[in-house]
């Protein structure tokens, strides 16, 4: 017979102190996790903090919706994080500027980094989601992790021929943007990946405006068979039409008046085709005859009144792949899209808002999609 203080007491004991230990370690943990001031919204820093504060809502079958950002928030990400809440008991917003995405030459020094006025946004825009019953969920966390946290290997380099873990995923990331950015969709592909392995969502959530990357990751995602589901919303304009991105910070007023010339060529093309128009000559000649005239203006005028700007491409594309197409199927529709390179101001007026960082060159991208005909 064991004694009272035998080994199987000092075992439980044992048992009971680790109980409890482990029980004050994570009240503390808890109590530890940063907070946006004046909300719920807890920030998570690292993997380890994400798992930790998913597995319980995983457990409890609590739906996670996930909108991924680079931060310098405008409406339309709110756009994502208001759809999200609709579908999902918690949203995670990932804030993260990832230099996979940016080439070599590409404006990875100036991106705008704006963490104070995107957690303001956050903490105003969570306050409306309580207030309106129509929402399923609230905005619950942000993840915004460091490089070394994202790359634990080591970041791999923004070169073509890097070695690392990538995610490459051909040939719809191989045209278009693709082309003209070789490692673009590699970054977002990879970096996609990482976010949604980390968080396990449920949903995702992204904007038409960058349609070729929703191409992408629906591929990824259906290829690589993740259980997550891909959201597309509509993308959220200015009044004049402009598609809002974080890169308009750099336009400046008068880049930014020039820089709606391609959403009204697109609009010309689209209606084009509503007119009845299929072929790719008559659709896309109508977009080119506005680009034509814009560009033909614009040089007219004198240095420090003119934006100029370079097209990089004008698509008709099929809305599965990306490639080019020669007509439109008017079952099947098509997606329109294009992309130009606003030039930075050769010469500026007195006291002119040239845009943030000095006005570097600018690469607007946008699409209109070509909806099927019913029969």
């Amino acid at each position: 017979m064991i004694g009272a203080n035998g080994p199987s007491l000092r075992a439980a004991r044992a048992v009971v102190t680790g109980a409890v230990f482990f029980t004050r370690t994570l009240r503390t943990a808890r109590a530890a996790v940063e907070k946006i001031p004046s909300t719920s919204i807890s920030v998570l820093r690292s993997v380890e903090s994400v798992r930790r504060w998913r597995q319980p809502h995983m457990l409890n079958q609590r739906s996670v919706g996930l909108v991924p950002t680079m931060g310098a928030l405008h409406e339309g990400h709110l756009a994502l994080i208001r759809a999200a809440a609709k579908e999902n008991h918690h949203v995670v917003v990932s804030i993260y500027v990832n230099p996979a995405q940016f080439g070599i030459k590409e404006d990875l020094s100036s991106y705008p980094v704006t963490w104070e006025s995107d957690t303001a946004a956050l903490a105003k825009l969570d306050r409306e989601l309580a207030d309106d019953g129509s929402n399923f969920g609230r905005i619950s966390a942000v993840f915004a992790p460091t490089t070394p946290e994202m790359y634990p290997s080591g970041f791999p380099g923004q070169e073509i021929d890097s070695k690392g873990s990538f995610v490459t995923i051909t040939p719809v990331g191989e045209v278009l943007e693709g082309a003209s950015r070789p490692t673009f969709f590699r970054g977002v592909a990879t970096v996609c990946m990482k976010l949604f392995n980390v968080v396990q969502p449920e949903r995702v959530y992204f904007g038409q405006k960058d349609v070729q990357q929703t191409v992408v990751i629906r591929r990824m995602t259906g290829d690589l068979m993740l259980p997550t589901e891909v959201i597309i919303c509509p993308t959220e304009r200015q009044a004049d039409g402009l598609a809002l991105s974080s890169r308009n910070v750099y336009l400046g007023p008068r880049r930014r008046n020039v820089g709606v010339t391609l959403y009204r060529a697109l609009s010309a093309a689209e209606q084009t085709y509503k007119a009845g128009k299929l072929d790719r000559a008559s659709i896309l000649g109508a977009a080119n005859e506005v680009i034509s005239q814009t560009l033909e203006a614009q040089t007219k005028l004198s240095a420090a009144e003119r934006a100029l700007f370079d097209v990089d491409y004008i698509s008709m594309a099929d809305p599965n792949t990306m490639l080019e197409i020669d007509a439109v199927d008017p079952a099947h529709g098509a997606v329109l899209s294009g992309a130009i390179k606003m030039h930075s101001l050769t010469e500026t007026q007195r006291g002119e808002d040239v845009g943030h960082a000095g006005g570097p060159p600018v690469r607007l991208i946008d699409n209109i999609i070509l909806k099927p005909v019913s029969s």
